[in-house]
């Protein structure tokens, strides 16, 4: 879960593990989740319960796509 002063939220990923370390950073500066999501901006690393073939998974700008799809 992420939680703002203003809201909470669940977090989905797409694929299940156990997470291993989360971004300490964004304690203090929680901005770079927007600023910079590709970067300093991580949320947590997945250790996955099963191998993963990273080429299975979208695009960033394949999931613009598939969310710009689904606003419709």
């Amino acid at each position: 879960m992420v939680e703002s002063v203003k809201a909470a939220s669940d977090v989905y990923s797409p694929v299940s593990g156990k997470i291993i370390v989360g971004n300490a950073a964004l304690a203090t500066q929680p901005e770079l989740v927007n600023q910079d999501p590709y970067g300093a901006g991580w949320l947590f690393r997945v250790q996955t319960d099963l191998p993963l073939d990273a080429a299975s998974l979208m695009s960033a700008a394949d999931y613009e796509k598939y969310l710009a799809d689904e606003a419709k």
